[in-house]
């Protein structure tokens, strides 16, 4: 089966009004080179297109001594959260460095800006990158790049997570975009409720690290890597609890996106 078949092969997601649940194989995981595996739950061959502003929300893990050569961008500002390994970033404005596990990447790339991303290292290198169209009334800004340390970032407790913001008024980040993200770390064991999205905003969660449960009204399903949660305001907030291992989930909160009944 090629990429292409995958795609093919992928049912079409229906979005309710609530709290909507879907396992990671609802989404397309490609490997189209022997160094580069995506799993794709936002964008690319995704069922889940643009959510609001944001385009892409995806896993790369890149082999060993392997990556992304010299490429351009447009008219987009990425966020890279390493999970496992470390990626080495730079580009045209000057920005580089070694992004570790646990902290955060922004480029801005304005109207035009190149850079290359590898994991020079001799262990794999597992990220989640997402992508959001630059708004217009910040087109004007040339490009830039950030990088936070996770112990830069304002922390907080959910229940038995630590909750920390990325992007938002509280965000560690000088984002650019119309967007709240947290990232939530549950130990082996502990519980936390899924804080449900603000009026005017929907949910998107991405499991990204570890195993455990979510239960709710009428939902009670087992959580592995990649599996997704979309909720709106309506919906009923649900519990997720950390299995044999950290559970790690990125919370992003959107302008609405999902159609309403």
């Amino acid at each position: 089966m090629d990429i292409f078949d995958s795609v093919i092969d992928q049912r079409h997601l229906h979005l309710q009004d609530g709290l909507n649940f879907f396992k990671a194989d609802a989404f397309p995981t490609i490997n189209p080179v022997h160094w580069l595996t995506s799993h794709f739950a936002v964008g690319g061959w995704s069922s889940l297109q643009r959510l609001s502003g944001m385009l892409t929300a995806h896993m790369t893990s890149i082999a060993p001594r392997n990556g992304f050569t010299w490429h351009p961008h447009r008219g987009l500002e990425i966020y890279t959260y390493v999970i496992e390994g470390e990626l080495y970033h730079e580009d045209t404005t000057g920005g580089k460095g070694v992004i570790g596990a646990g902290e955060v990447q922004r480029m801005f790339s304005g109207y035009y800006i190149e850079h290359q991303e590898l994991n020079r290292s001799d262990d794999e290198a597992r990220v989640i990158q997402i992508w959001f169209a630059a708004e217009p009334k910040y087109m004007g800004l040339g490009p830039h790049y950030e990088q936070v340390k996770l112990s830069d970032m304002r922390s907080y407790a959910v229940g038995d997570a630590v909750v920390r913001d990325i992007i938002g008024p509280q965000g560690a980040t000088d984002s650019h975009v119309d967007a709240r993200l947290t990232a939530a770390v549950l130990a082996a064991g502990g519980q936390a409720e899924i804080e449900l999205p603000k009026r005017g905003e929907d949910l998107f969660l991405y499991f990204v690290q570890g195993n455990g449960s979510i239960e709710g009204a009428d939902l009670n399903e087992e959580v592995d890597l990649y599996d997704v949660v979309v909720a709106t305001p309506a919906g009923e907030t649900a519990v997720v609890a950390a299995g044999t291992q950290t559970l790690t989930y990125l919370s992003f909160y959107l302008p609405s996106f999902v159609p309403k009944s």
